[in-house]
């Protein structure tokens, strides 16, 4: 099988991957875990298991100094701001809505680059922009179901501080690779909500063989996988390409919260949802 071939098959996995992960947390709710042991658990569990992989191919660096600091501060602050907002949104909306309004975080950083360097952004940017911002909009405006307006706000929260993860994440990447920055965001994100969850007694082990199976899976098939997959398909496809097909995971996460959790689709939010993917591919065309 050619390079090309395997790249994009591993960043369709990670798409997959990645796209259960609003499955499994209405799944985690169900069972009557709390977000701060939901996440704890898997960026626990997720730190083993990279932590693992990476020394037994020989790949595990420990990181020092800068590089550290940022690495923590991305994983205990930025992505635990991201996937705890994430999680809390999944409380007022359906995980097919939760995905497709996160996934205007690339809108969210143009915006942030048009502030430090606006010669970047071209036309072709603003139109995407426009039909991210326009698929939202119709999203929200005609109410179907799966809308809470206060599920939108908490939603776009998540994608703005992902948005910020990426910007800063890039001044670590300069001296570190993507993998190795991973397993010290994990562990950062873990102590966050392990800290947070103590603090507010809201911290508890699950008390059910199925909620512990259900997190594990959220651990692994959620985060570790596809992580994983999805560094191997840049190395492969370039990230570039690897972005613009990873525009999948809001549809495999609508096509699961139908077939698995018998959640609503309506002909609005489908056309808003493409509104929002055809920014996302444009954005990622332009800076390709």
């Amino acid at each position: 099988m050619k390079d090309e071939t395997v790249g994009i098959v591993l960043v369709l996995i990670s798409a997959i991957g990645f796209g259960t992960l609003g499955i499994f947390g209405m799944l985690a709710a169900g069972e009557e875990v709390s977000i701060p042991t939901v996440l704890a658990l898997r960026f626990g569990l997720a730190t083993v298991v990279v932590w693992t992989v990476l020394r037994l191919r020989g790949r595990f660096q420990v990181l020092t100094g800068r590089t550290l600091a940022i690495a923590l501060a991305l994983g205990g602050i930025g992505y635990a701001t991201q996937s705890g907002l994430y999680f809390f949104g999944l409380e007022f909306m359906t995980a097919g809505m939760v995905a497709i309004v996160l996934y205007t975080y690339p809108a969210f950083v143009v915006c942030i680059v048009a502030i430090t360097n606006p010669s970047r952004v071209t036309r072709r940017v603003v139109i995407a922009l426009g039909l991210s911002v326009s698929g939202v909009a119709l999203i929200t405006g005609a109410d179907p179901v799966g809308v809470d307006p206060r599920g939108i706000v908490i939603v776009l929260g998540a994608a703005l501080a992902y948005s910020l993860y990426i910007v800063v994440s890039q001044q670590a990447l300069v001296t570190t690779d993507a993998e190795t920055l991973t397993a010290f965001v994990l562990p950062a994100a873990a102590g966050s909500f392990v800290a947070f969850g103590v603090g507010t007694d809201t911290l508890t082990m699950p008390g059910s063989v199925s909620a512990w199976g259900v997190i594990v899976a959220i651990a692994i098939f959620a985060t570790v996988v596809p992580v994983l997959t999805f560094f191997a398909g840049i190395a492969k496809i370039g990230a570039s390409r690897a972005s613009i097909i990873s525009t999948a995971e809001p549809v495999v996460t609508v096509t699961l919260g139908v077939l698995v959790l018998g959640e609503s689709v309506t002909v609005v939010t489908i056309v808003g949802g493409t509104l929002v993917i055809t920014g996302v591919v444009l954005i990622q065309l332009e800076y390709s």
